[in-house]
């Protein structure tokens, strides 16, 4: 078989077809249609071929066609919000190769909750068009309590992390405390998220959880809004009386740590501060942040397999296990008096 690359849709080029496909493996274009069908009665070594023709041409089905011949839908509507947010970005971007992945095209649509009516309006564009199910990626209260009021005609799965929710939430943070727990710190401060955020409230139920069960000091929580501005007023609001700051976002850990130094602070000689979330740029901080990194692209790919099994009628497929990985870095130490 020829290893030629075929014009793909790269570029504006033309996308590959089921003949371009047949004609790279030798087989008929009945057998490729019979093959991207799912028909079992395909000889091995015929169905390796075809397998590898449409990786080297980089096929894909066009959805149209394939929703006319079927006479389903394969597009899901999916509805999101703050995605300036790390979680919720993350999260779209596995729903969407998710989707992608099983054959379905996702449209994805970000809610602007400060507008009385986006929420109205995205509902409004997505039951105007010929859907096979809806994903809500919700983050916050007012969203869940807006998607649940919604009637829909086809399966739907809200991915929420809710107020109980054990797993990455509470082994983010039993690292990042145990972590400062076994440098010494005995006292510590957390700084959390918008009480409106599932997560936030989870992040901050397991760090209090965490504390007790080390038996540590935790001062008054303080909270900010996920931005780097909050962090830094979470600090100067009051004297700090820990020796070590616990930030449930990236962010808001920058924004303390600067709040820290314009205090004349050394961050971690006289306060370790830690982060959540490991975001691209929490390497290069100075100093350099510890956090937990989480696997947001999970939830997103699991909630769309959760999606497809109903509008398919196949079993539900298993949770994926998901645990925060500790990166530890420059910016936790032993407290002085340690």
């Amino acid at each position: 078989m020829s290893s030629t690359t075929h014009p793909t849709d790269h570029g504006g080029r033309k996308p590959a077809t089921i003949y371009d496909v047949a004609t790279s493996a030798g087989v008929s274009h009945q057998t490729v249609s019979r093959f991207l069908a799912g028909y079992e009665g395909i000889r091995p070594a015929t169905r390796a071929r075809v397998e590898r023709a449409l990786v080297e041409l980089g096929y894909r089905p066009n959805m149209s066609a394939r929703s006319l011949k079927s006479g389903r839908s394969h597009r899901i509507g999916a509805l999101t919000h703050e995605t300036a947010q790390v979680g919720p970005s993350r999260i779209a971007e596995g729903a969407a190769a998710a989707a992608r992945d099983a054959g379905y095209v996702l449209d994805l649509i970000s809610v602007d909750l400060h507008n009385p009516h986006a929420i109205d309006d995205a509902l409004g564009q997505l039951t105007s068009h010929s859907l096979a199910g809806v994903l809500a990626l919700v983050s916050t209260d007012e969203m869940r309590d807006a998607v649940t009021a919604a009637r829909f005609d086809v399966p739907v799965v809200i991915e929420r992390e809710s107020d109980d929710a054990h797993g990455i939430s509470e082994s983010g943070m039993q690292a990042l405390v145990a972590h400062l727990a076994g440098l010494g710190h005995r006292r510590l401060m957390l700084i959390s998220g918008p009480p409106n955020w599932s997560s936030a409230r989870s992040r901050e139920r397991s760090f209090h959880e965490a504390v007790a069960g080390l038996g540590l000091e935790a001062e008054p929580t303080r909270h900010g809004d996920w931005s780097p501005a909050s962090g830094y007023a979470a600090i100067t609001g009051a004297p700090l009386r820990s020796t070590a700051v616990v930030a449930a976002n990236d962010q808001m850990a920058l924004g303390a740590m600067l709040a820290l130094k314009r205090q004349g602070l050394a961050v971690p000689t006289d306060v370790s501060v830690v982060g959540v979330d490991d975001i691209p740029e929490a390497e290069f901080f100075d100093p350099p942040l510890t956090t937990v990194r989480n696997d947001f692209a999970a939830t997103g790919r699991y909630a769309v397999e959760e999606l497809i099994a109903r509008i398919e009628g196949t079993p539900t497929p298993a949770p994926p296990v998901r645990l925060a990985d500790l990166v530890a870095r420059d910016s936790s130490a032993p407290p002085r008096s340690a």
